[in-house]
Order: structure tokens, then sequence, then C-alpha cells
């Protein structure tokens, strides 16, 4: 529900912007400031996006956790959506996401948001959802395909 309002209300606050500015300034000045606020915003996600390759790129190589890094590349990538958007609103937001304090702001929110779970632990909380019954065996089944090998020795070569 919260994804269609963000539909309809981006919108309409566009088309208000745009009509409350272009009566302010007039068309020409409008149309200039929209062309500059995209050429000026796909520079900074240029730039900013190598800036954060080159940090992925040497977290990995002193074997390091990239989870913020990567999460700032889509953040960059998604300010630049919105920056080459028209708009006086989406570039806001698209500015808002270029800077790296406001970034961070984003990464704590969706960190304390989002838990990760691992195999065991989602899979532990299905057992306990579905009320399996525990058994004395173990409850670990490993599924696969097998095929018999017979052994043959040198011996066996000369029949």
């Amino acid at each position: 529900m919260w994804l269609f309002l963000i539909f309809v209300a981006v919108p309409i606050i566009e088309i208000v912007l745009f009509i409350e500015i272009g009566s302010f300034l007039g068309l020409f000045p409008t149309l200039l400031i929209v062309i500059i606020t995209a050429a000026l915003g796909t520079y900074l996600v240029r730039s900013q996006a190598l800036s954060t390759l080159k940090n992925i790129k040497r977290q990995l190589d002193e074997l390091r956790n990239p989870t913020k890094y990567f999460a700032d590349g889509a953040m960059i990538l998604f300010s630049g959506a919105l920056l080459l958007t028209p708009g006086f609103f989406t570039d806001a937001i698209g500015f808002l996401l270029l800077t790296p304090w406001f970034r961070s702001l984003v990464f704590k929110y969706l960190k304390q948001r989002w838990v990760l779970i691992s195999k065991t632990t989602r899979s532990q909380e299905i057992y306990k959802k579905n009320n399996y019954r525990k058994s004395s065996r173990n409850p670990t089944i490993i599924e696969g395909e097998y095929q018999e090998v017979t052994r043959t020795t040198p011996a066996d070569k000369d029949r």
C-alpha cells in the first residue's frame, strides 16, 4: 500500500513544484535548472560510484566486509536514477543520497530494520513453526545421487 502512495504522491509533488517554481522563475530558467541538476548529478554520481568501487576493491583485497560500500553503491545508483528524473523533489532526494552522512543514516536505519538469518536459524524457525516432532535420529538429511563403482586391480585386468 505504501508503494502505491509513493507512486501517486511523488508525481503530484513534482507537478506542484514545477507549477510553483515555474510561475516564480519563468519557463526557461525552470527548465535550465532541471537540465543543470541532471548534468551535475550525472557528474557527481560517476565520481562517487568510481570512489565506491575502489573502496569495495580495497575491502575485498584486505579480506574485510564490504557490505557498507555495496549499500553505498546501491544508494548512489538510486540517486543517479532520481537525479536523471526531471523534477525538484526527486533531485533533492537524489542529492541527499549523494552525501555520505545521509547514506550512513540510511544504512544504519536499514541495518536495524533488516535481520540476516542464516540457513540454520531459518530452518530451525520453520521446524518450530510447523511443529515437527523431534526424533531420536539425526534430523539432518543429505540428498544426492550416487553411482556404484567397483574397484579393479591389475590382476583383474589379466583375466
